[in-house]
């Protein structure tokens, strides 16, 4: 698999899609490579005949490199890959999440917000989209993997009670990308949803949500109640109405409807609330530990060395799944070896993007066992030594330039 990568001439394979071996992009660039990594630029042809741009960086398992997660300095705003690769160190990443963009359907207000599951460092920053497709790193594994996720989390109280917690630093009431838990409605039609649905406003009156110190941010302003917690569990304030800052060390449970009265009736200054968390994968498996990444997006592109694209379980409609777009992917091969791919899109006769069927077919060729979509669009981006790898395509005065998002996959050196 690794020469494949570094050969324009070895056989694509699996996509209808042909290598441009003569185009000066397709070159590997070895200068600035570290050991155990390998860096591939290239120009392959659709089955139509279109051109697509793709990148590859692959991570050998034994590589002397951490590839984990990563977001900017408030998880309420969004920052650039290159920004987020600077602050991590990182030889490389590429955009990661799903996320609350300002353009968006929904926008809460909080254009960092990664949509789906989130863990960094092993701690648990946004709740899964229920069994929606992720990349693990670490957690128990010393190689990467993919799989669908879920996440549960609940609040016990001193006094006895007991209460499910509804999400992780994000907006109370509003579920963007519903697969949430309790009473959600989807907002638009008021019929109950607890199935991902891409995209689309989910609505429930009646939640608790959790603040930690990485949202870095006041809380939301609203009418409910907020319990102030200490790194003990310790209530040491109740306030009402919402919205300030999240103690140091601590956290900040945000109450509306129904949660906001149960915060008024259990957690009083004084008591004490033990706030627990899981994270598991789809055989059950807990993804825990120091060095626990996890990535949500969706859908899955290739399960087992061939195409498996599980659409509908992450909520995306057909026509999201066969338009060509900019796309980001990961992929895991037989090896264990990392891969973590864009492809440039919107780019008439240069770069026309992949279809979800077309990336998948590419990521096979490129020697993947596994793979997923990340986010992509005009967050598509791949940063190397500092510089932007590719083109990316977000326009908001009329000149593409490179997008603020929520997440990035990093490639660190040890």
């Amino acid at each position: 698999m690794a020469a494949c990568l570094l050969l324009s001439s070895c056989a694509p394979g699996g996509g209808g899609a042909d290598d441009e071996g003569a185009s000066p992009r397709a070159a590997t660039l070895r200068p600035s490579v570290p050991a155990g990594a390998e860096l591939t630029r290239s120009t392959r042809r659709l089955a139509d005949g279109s051109p697509v741009r793709v990148g590859v960086i692959a991570v050998s398992p034994d590589a002397p490199l951490r590839v984990e997660a990563v977001h900017g300095t408030s998880l309420a705003r969004s920052e650039t890959v290159r920004a987020m690769a600077g602050t991590a160190g990182a030889w490389a990443a590429v955009n990661g999440s799903f996320f609350d963009i300002r353009s968006g359907p929904a926008f809460s207000g909080y254009e960092g917000d990664p949509l789906g599951v989130y863990v960094a460092e092993g701690s648990l920053l946004s709740e899964a989209a229920e069994g929606r497709t992720a990349l693990i790193l670490g957690g128990g594994s010393a190689r990467p993997r993919i799989g669908e996720v879920t996440s549960s989390s609940s609040l016990a109280a001193s006094d006895g009670a007991h209460r499910e917690l509804d999400g992780i630093n994000r907006m109370p009431g509003r579920i963007l990308g519903c697969g949430g838990v309790g009473g959600d409605r989807l907002a638009r039609t008021g019929e109950p949803m607890s199935a991902p649905a891409h995209n689309q406003l989910c609505v429930d009156e009646d939640e608790i949500v959790a603040f930690t110190g990485e949202w870095g941010a006041a809380t939301p302003k609203g009418d409910g109640a907020e319990a102030l917690l200490d790194r003990d569990g310790r209530v040491t304030a109740l306030r009402s109405p919402a919205g300030g800052p999240v103690p140091r060390g601590g956290r900040v449970l945000s109450g509306t409807g129904e949660g906001a009265a149960w915060l008024r009736a259990h957690a009083r200054p004084g008591a004490h609330l033990n706030v627990t968390s899981e994270v598991r994968d789809s055989r059950g498996v807990q993804l825990s530990g120091a060095e626990t990444s996890v990535v949500g997006a969706g859908p899955a592109l290739v399960r087992d060395g061939r195409r498996w694209i599980n659409g509908e379980a992450n909520g995306l409609t057909r026509a999201a799944l066969d338009r060509r777009e900019p796309r980001t992917a990961a992929g895991v091969t037989e090896d264990g070896t990392l891969l973590l791919v864009t492809f440039d899109g919107r780019q008439p006769g240069v770069s026309v993007g992949v279809s979800m069927p077309e990336a998948a077919d590419i990521m096979i060729a490129l020697g993947a066992k596994d793979a997923v979509n990340l986010d992509g669009g005009g967050s598509t981006t791949m940063v190397v030594d500092g510089e932007v790898g590719n083109r990316p395509t977000d326009s908001p005065g009329g000149r593409p330039t490179e997008r603020a998002v929520a997440t990035a996959v990093a490639v660190i050196a040890e």
